[in-house]
């Protein structure tokens, strides 16, 4: 199943975990890097376009401020990602070149992503990097980020940037050996899980939470980033990355790490850009009527079925889309601001011209803008 999956892949995203390139108190493992960046060789060797989201900026700056521990405070975690983030593109960058290949680096806020015209920029420039042979190194943009605009940590953004450059395949480097039925590090009796083919709640209730004291992601966000890239048909792998030549088996299709096959109905870029990327700002609440034919029928949101509107937002935004009882079932993009809804909800698309002078269309939410989740 591994090379089968493997002959589809041209362009792999890898992200690269802090426990897998740092040393607690020691900042970055230079050894590591150096072994990481010959076996990454090997992908270019077999015409696969490599793409590395990596973190260890935060853990490589630490130091330098006298911190023994991860940050505690959001200037402190800036400061430090400001220190480390040159040392980590120093640290790529001459490993790399040791092999003849450069790297470039882009810093990223969800912002970046979210807004459809940054997000096809920045599509545009990594395809130029990779048309020039170039490596793109991708890290959020921690000295600047604040809770609004944070993907929360690089597995997210791993499986946002897996979507944003059509890879077919995501690797995720951490430092243990794949998914387990129990964290390995506590329980010995812990077995190694090699393929899991759905993501179900009991494999999500199974993750836990951080492991590490250099990282912001545990198992819960890697689980979490398989599912986003399986939304979308794209097969992810856990495998550590703190085991020599773990890369180079994954190219011979060794079973190796938790491999987490796609969906068996995969969304479409535009739909996984709205369910995953874009930031919500409001809830609209449907009867169950609605609810029915949304979930079920793949219909658009007409405003006879809306109940009551949350929050404020523009024409434009992106909503969730909630039962009475407040359980999100969808998201879309509004094609009527919050105020407007609010005066045309209960309505039929007959009378939208008569209460608001105008109409954009007879829908409230396009089923073309509209993701069930």
């Amino acid at each position: 199943m591994r090379k089968e999956i493997l002959k589809k892949v041209k362009r792999v995203v890898i992200k690269i975990g802090s426990g897998v390139i740092t040393s607690v108190g020691n900042g970055l493992d230079m050894e590591r890097i150096k072994d990481l960046a010959a076996e990454l060789v090997g992908f270019r060797e077999h015409g696969i376009e490599v793409i590395l989201v990596s973190s260890g900026a935060v853990a490589a700056g630490r130091r330098e401020l006298g911190l023994a521990d991860r940050p505690r405070t959001i200037p402190q975690k800036q400061a430090a990602a400001a220190i480390g983030q040159s040392k980590l593109m120093r640290a790529y960058e001459e490993n790399f070149a040791g092999h003849g290949i450069k790297v470039a680096q882009l810093l990223l806020t969800r912002d970046d992503l979210a807004s459809r015209p940054r997000f096809l920029n920045a599509r545009a420039t990594i395809d130029t990097l990779l048309e020039c042979g170039i490596i793109p190194i991708i890290n959020e943009n921690d000295t600047v980020a604040v809770d609004e605009i944070k993907f929360g940590d690089n597995d997210n953004l791993s499986a946002l940037v897996t979507n944003l450059v059509e890879a077919q395949l995501l690797v995720i480097l951490t430092d243990i050996d794949g998914f387990h039925t129990a964290d390995p590090r506590t329980d010995p009796a812990a077995k190694l899980i090699h393929l899991i083919r759905s993501i179900t709640k009991e494999t999500e209730r199974a993750a836990g939470g951080s492991g590490t004291s250099v990282g912001t992601g545990g198992m819960a966000t890697k689980i979490a980033a398989a599912k986003k890239v399986g939304r979308s048909g794209v097969p992810a792998l856990m495998i550590n990355g703190r085991q020599p030549g773990n890369l180079e088996r994954v190219l011979t299709g060794e079973e190796v790490g938790t491999l987490f096959l796609p969906a068996e109905v995969s969304l479409n870029r535009r739909k996984h850009w709205i369910a995953y990327t874009q930031r919500t700002v409001g809830r609209v609440f449907v009867d169950s009527g609605a609810f029915k034919v949304l979930s079920q029928q793949g219909r658009s949101l007409l405003p006879s079925g809306v109940i009551r509107v949350e929050g404020k937002f523009d024409r434009g935004a992106c909503v969730r889309i909630c039962t009475p009882d407040g359980t999100e079932f969808a998201r879309g993009i509004t094609d009527y601001s919050s105020r407007e809804m609010e005066l045309i909800a209960g309505h039929k698309s007959a009378e939208i011209e008569g209460i608001l002078g105008y109409r954009y269309g007879d829908d409230v939410i396009h089923r073309d803008n509209l993701v069930v989740l």
